[in-house]
C-alpha cells in the first residue's frame, strides 16, 4: 500500500474510533448524556472537539452530526420535558428541533479547528509552536468552542420554543432569559472549564503521537 492510500486507511480508522467514543457516551446511561432535573449536562462535545482538531473540520462536521443523532434519539426514546426542543417526535417539536439538535453540534466539529488554526497564525506562528503556547491555544480551542455551543443551542432554543420552553420550566416568559442565564452558568460553565482542560492535555498528547 502506497504512503496515500496508507494516510487515507489511517485517518478512516481514527474517524471510526472517535464516532465509537461518541456512540459509547452517547448510549451509556449517566455517562453521555448526564440528568440534571428536566434536563441534561453533557459530555459527548468532548470527543467532537478533540476529533475536530486532530482530524481537521470535515471530518469534525461529521463527528458534530453523530452527536446531533444521538441527541436525536435519546430525545426521543428517553425524553424529558424539553425532549421536544431537539426532537421533532416529541409532543411539542417541529422542525426546529432538528435545526437546534444539528446544527449547533455540526458547528461545534468545525469551530475548534479553526479557532486554534487561527490562534496559531494570530501569533505569527504558521509552522511549530512552544509547548506552552501550544497547550493554550488547545485549551482556548475547548473552552471558547464549548461555551459557543451552550450559547447556540440556548439562544436557539428562546429563539425558537421560548413560550414552551418557559412552560415546561415552569417559569414565567419574562424570566425565561434569567433561566437562560442560570443554565449557562451552571452547566455551560463547567463544561467549557472541563473541555479545556480536557482538549489541552489529550490533543497534547495524541499531537506528539501523531507527530503533527
Amino acid at each position: 500500500m502506497n504512503t496515500k492510500g496508507h494516510g487515507k486507511v489511517l485517518s478512516l480508522v481514527q474517524l471510526a474510533l472517535f464516532t465509537a467514543i461518541i456512540l459509547a457516551l452517547a448510549f451509556t446511561p449517566g455517562l453521555g448524556y448526564i440528568p440534571l432535573g428536566v434536563t441534561r449536562a453533557t459530555t459527548i462535545h468532548l470527543p467532537v472537539i478533540i476529533g475536530s482538531i486532530l482530524l481537521g473540520p470535515k471530518k469534525g462536521a461529521f463527528l458534530g452530526g453523530v452527536f446531533g443523532l444521538t441527541s436525536l434519539i435519546n430525545n426521543t426514546i428517553s425524553p424529558t420535558v424539553t425532549s421536544f426542543t431537539f426532537s421533532p417526535f416529541y409532543s411539542g417539536g417541529n422542525l426546529w428541533s432538528l435545526v437546534i439538535c444539528f446544527v449547533p453540534r455540526i458547528l461545534i466539529g468545525i469551530l475548534p479547528w479553526l479557532i486554534y488554526e487561527g490562534l496559531k497564525r494570530l501569533a505569527g506562528r504558521k509552522g511549530k509552536v512552544s509547548i506552552h503556547l501550544d497547550t493554550l491555544f488547545l485549551g482556548a480551542a475547548g473552552l471558547v468552542t464549548s461555551i459557543l455551543h451552550t450559547a447556540m443551542v440556548m439562544g436557539l432554543t428562546w429563539a425558537c420554543f421560548g413560550r414552551a420552553y418557559a412552560g415546561a420550566k415552569e417559569v414565567a416568559y419574562d424570566a425565561l432569559y434569567r433561566l437562560i442565564l442560570g443554565v449557562v452558568a451552571v452547566n455551560g460553565l463547567p463544561e467549557a472549564a472541563v473541555a479545556a482542560v480536557v482538549t489541552a492535555l489529550v490533543c497534547r498528547v495524541l499531537l506528539k503521537v501523531l507527530k503533527r
